[in-house]
């Protein structure tokens, strides 16, 4: 027992000596501290390695004395007035040498026979005796000679300091009395010591001049350390336990204890929740602030700017460094569409859904005008602001892992909202989680603003490539134009001449090939023409889409075969073929991909829906939202992106929409609506 409970005293002590390290230069009572803490472990390293009668330790027990003397002589000496230095002098020297013929006397009984030791022993006790407790008079001088005002600084490491010298005059007393269980009361001072450095480095912490520079990752780590030694301790005392019990089974279960209790141990440790939770205790128990900011930065800018191999991309590493400041396992992005919000991309949160159709428009307009973080759990209980309750929607309070909700604010201008997931450990966000995502909002917020400017710019860069290429074509066709139009004229004249004929017919194959490789060099299908809008029966036209596409894929129809829409039959051709199309390439070659007719009530009116359906692959909702219906970005190998963009361009042109539902690994169902036609089918079809 000496040995283990001196040896964790020399740890404990060790370290903390070595944290002030860089701060000794500073002052003279930064430096004599770090010189006692030193001493301190150096003698309890003696004491558990040699034994407390050696001679070795009775020097590095007057070593250490010596050491907190001079700590508290250079705390006292600031605060001197000229007309008392002299007699303060005097008794630091008399205890100062009574700590020196204690421990001088200490070698000469380590080296005498166990008899004259003992008497030699008795001779000591009145030196050590007076020397501890004439510096103990000295820490309560001390005490009051600082000036008030600076007595709660230095309060507890002279409390600290006191309670090491009374352990001493307990052994000393106890020796000098004859007491029995001197070997207890060894161990027990032994015990008192390591649990004093804590209690000087809560000390140090806690004073303004004595601030203990320790990181949360070096005081988390260190709590693991004496929580692992506390734990050797105890599985020490208890081997020793059942050794002492005796038994024919007592090394199985020895085994069964250490490895038992070890594996319970390690399966704690791993638990998530214990270590949120203990970092929780420690900020709030040993730092004046929860964060530690330069860290929470570094991390925060780390994850956002180093994405290496195979990386998220940028918005869902914007929504896990939001995250990762308040230890939030999940996170959702919202962004502006139009007035309203939709859902973006979601990191580590599978379960949370946006409604299709839910609004957030009312959202929307309270995160710009107040730019407040929204704490959910005051919107369930009713105590949020009046205006935050009635715009929060209601999918969002019914997520029960629903936290808080970060408004993104770049120059005033909302540009999304962050979801964040409850902590592992359940707690009411502070002030300090406030300022902490309120800045790192605005951070991520310009964040998005300059990847959509530089999308926009991307997309004009496109545009423009795209103009080029095309003024290019342009050229050839000209080409190909006055080739054909000299064939015509002369045509007229030599018809009747079967070699002109001939080479007629070579011209005319020759230039109709050039013309596939031009629009093999777009990518993409010629633009429907501006057809005029009216009546489109719309049963045979899916019918004839349908049996184009035969031969590729089984394509199946269904619905009301009387519905009649007002559009252009050229262009909603076209735009359905683009529909058919890509659900064909995202289907399996035995899936059907289906076309669905059927008459939609709505507020402002029915209207005709033609849905799309098919259960390939499926999108994610961030890839419907930001890459779909935008030109030049394509899901598929080599294709142009202009589908989508096309047929979203051609249903608003007709006065209609275009609308998406898709989830990935279930398929997609596109849904083109119109306005009614007037007439019916059947009238159309009497009519013809």
């Amino acid at each position: 027992m000496i040995l283990w409970l001196h040896a964790l005293a020399a740890l404990l002590f060790g370290a903390l000596a070595f944290s002030q390290l860089r701060y000794a230069k500073t002052a003279l009572p930064r430096r004599s501290f770090t010189l006692a803490l030193a001493a301190t472990a150096l003698w309890a390293l003696a004491v558990a390695g040699i034994g407390a009668g050696d001679a070795t330790a009775h020097v590095a027990e007057a070593m250490r004395n010596l050491a907190w003397l001079g700590f508290l002589f250079a705390l006292e000496r600031r605060h001197w007035q000229r007309a008392e230095g002299r007699a303060i002098y005097v008794i630091y020297a008399l205890v100062g040498a009574l700590t020196v013929a204690g421990g001088a006397i200490g070698i000469v009984e380590a080296g005498l026979p166990q008899t004259e030791g003992a008497m030699v022993q008795q001779a000591a006790v009145v030196p050590r005796l007076m020397g501890v407790i004439g510096a103990l008079v000295l820490a309560h001088h001390v005490y009051l000679a600082v000036a008030p005002r600076a007595r709660g600084g230095i309060r507890l490491v002279l409390a600290a300091v006191g309670a090491l010298w009374l352990g001493d005059l307990m052994l000393v007393a106890g020796t000098y009395l004859g007491a029995q269980g001197a070997t207890e009361l060894l161990a027990a001072r032994g015990g008192a010591v390591a649990l004093l450095a804590p209690t000087f480095a809560v000390a140090v912490h806690r004073n303004g001049d004595w601030t203990l520079k320790l990181s949360r990752t070096l005081a988390y780590q260190s709590l693991i350390l004496a929580g692992a030694g506390i734990y050797v301790l105890a599985m020490a005392l208890a081997i020793n336990a059942l050794e002492t019990i005796g038994g024919h089974y007592v090394r199985p279960l020895q085994t069964a204890l250490v490895f038992g209790s070890t594996t319970a141990i390690a399966t704690i440790l791993s638990s998530p929740w214990l270590r949120a939770w203990a970092k929780v205790k420690l900020a709030k128990h040993l730092f004046s602030h929860r964060y530690d900011y330069r860290a929470e930065w570094i991390a925060f800018t780390d994850t956002l700017g180093t994405p290496g191999t195979g990386a998220a991309p940028l918005v869902t590493r914007i929504v896990k460094a939001v995250a990762d400041l308040t230890d939030s396992p999940a996170g959702l992005l919202l962004v502006p569409e139009g007035a309203d919000m939709g859902q973006g991309a979601v990191w580590n949160w599978a379960d949370v859904v946006m409604p299709p159709g839910e609004s957030a428009a009312a959202l929307a307009q309270v995160l710009e005008g107040s730019g407040r973080i929204i704490e959910l759990d005051a919107v369930r209980d009713g105590a949020a602001d009046a205006a935050e309750q009635a715009a929060m929607p209601r999918w969002m309070l019914d997520t029960a892992d629903a936290w808080v909700l970060v408004p993104l604010l770049h120059f005033g201008k909302l540009v999304g909202a962050i979801l964040l997931a409850r902590p592992p450990v359940d707690r009411r966000p502070d002030w300090e989680d406030f300022d902490m995502l309120r800045i790192a909002g605005r951070q991520v917020a310009s964040y998005l603003a300059e990847l959509r400017a530089q999308e926009a710019l991307s997309e004009a860069a496109r545009f423009d490539e795209f103009n080029r290429r095309f003024a290019f074509i342009l050229h050839d066709i000209k080409n190909l134009v006055s080739q054909i139009s000299l064939v015509a004229r002369n045509a007229q004249r030599h018809a009747d001449n079967p070699a002109f004929r001939a080479d007629m017919i070579a011209t005319l194959q020759d230039s109709a090939a050039r013309m596939n490789d031009l629009l093999a060099r777009l990518s993409q299908r010629p633009p429907a023409r501006a057809d005029a809008i009216g009546p489109v029966a719309l049963m045979p036209l899916v019918e004839r889409i349908a049996a184009s596409r035969a031969s590729q894929h089984r394509v199946v129809v269904l619905g009301d075969a009387t519905l009649v829409a007002r559009a252009a039959a050229a262009g909603l051709e076209q735009l359905l073929g683009h529909l058919v199309q890509n659900a064909i390439d995202a289907s399996g070659a035995v899936d059907p991909v289906t076309i669905a007719l059927a008459k939609v009530r709505r507020s402002d009116g029915d209207v005709a829906a033609i849905e799309v359906i098919d259960s390939g692959v499926g999108m994610s909702p961030a890839f419907v939202r930001d890459q779909l219906f935008k030109a030049f970005v394509s899901s598929k190998p080599g294709g142009f992106g202009l589908g989508a963009f096309e047929a979203r361009q051609l249903a608003e042109a007709m006065g209609g929409s275009v609308e998406v539902a898709s989830r990935e690994g279930q398929g997609t169902r596109f849904r083109v609506t119109l306005p009614l036609a007037a007439a019916t089918a059947t009238s159309l079809e009497q009519a013809a």
